[in-house]
């Protein structure tokens, strides 16, 4: 049976999505922030016959995201889905996507898919060395970072926000650890949807000129220990595997692939 959670499912969907804090990082944030009421999202539940939760469907503005641990009602969730003509993307876990495609009444038009990996032990971060100085981004380097990210190839085509960084590094829902020379930040690792139980890592970059020296490894040791010694599970996307290579080294491992699944919107008839 599926039905729209409320307020008073919280507990509930908390501790079932809560089991997996790294797969549920979008649903957790989303949740503790906006809750069950507000009208820029909605989350439905799936329940066995025992009146067990067996998984859950996010909607946030046009993005679905789905998780289900196990068995649960595909059909039912794409049904949602097709019933929304604002719906625009499709995230989750690849094997939990793949089970609800066959349901849904569009295909995709850019189903991209992604690395999806995870760590909780700083057993394997490196030392950073004592001639380095890596310190904590404030609000007022926002306007700095977006520079850098624009001054880096594998980021530059990317749409970045200097006031959206700023608040969100205001906020707490985001950090970042940089090095800086001549006044100038030439490397950085920044967190981003930081919930209370885990956190994404992104931005992990250094400019040209500066790279091959392990800057930005020494950035995300100091941004990645700090989450963890908050008891928040680490996780990240990548699609280059020399990236993932560094990223298992220093102990992430991949859980899986990441579906972002994007549709054209439902064309919806005119009225006469």
């Amino acid at each position: 049976m599926i039905r729209q959670l409320l307020e008073a499912d919280r507990q509930e969907t908390m501790a079932f999505v809560g089991v997996q804090p790294a797969e549920n990082l979008f649903i957790i944030g989303d949740i503790e922030a906006y809750g069950f009421d507000d009208p820029i999202q909605a989350l439905w539940g799936d329940f066995g016959k025992d009146g067990v939760m067996r998984g859950v469907l996010l909607k946030f503005t046009d993005n679905y995201i789905v998780w289900a641990p196990g068995d649960f009602d595909a059909a039912g969730f794409a049904g949602i889905i097709n019933a929304d003509p604002s719906f625009r993307f499709l995230s989750g876990i690849e094997p939990i996507v793949r089970e609800v495609e066959p349901y849904l009444d569009r295909k995709p038009d850019n189903p991209r898919v992604l690395h999806y990996a995870k760590c909780d032990t700083a057993a394997g971060l490196p030392a950073i060395p004592q001639e380095i100085t890596v310190r904590k981004a404030v609000p007022d380097d926002a306007s700095a970072l977006i520079d850098q990210m624009y001054a880096i190839p594998e980021f530059a085509d990317g749409e970045y926000s200097v006031c959206h960084k700023r608040r969100t590094l205001k906020e707490g829902t985001a950090r970042a650890w940089l090095i800086e020379e001549k006044e100038r930040i030439i490397s950085s690792a920044s967190s981003t949807a930081e919930n209370t139980m885990s956190a994404m890592i992104v931005g992990v970059g250094t400019i040209p000129g500066y790279q091959q020296q392990g800057l930005a490894s020494y950035c995300m040791s100091a941004l990645c220990r700090e989450l963890l010694e908050e008891g928040k599970m680490l996780c990240l996307f990548y699609d280059n595997p020399a990236a993932g290579r560094i990223y298992k080294r220093i102990g992430f491992r991949d859980i899986g692939k990441w579906c972002m699944w994007t549709y054209a919107r439902k064309q919806v008839p005119e009225e006469n």
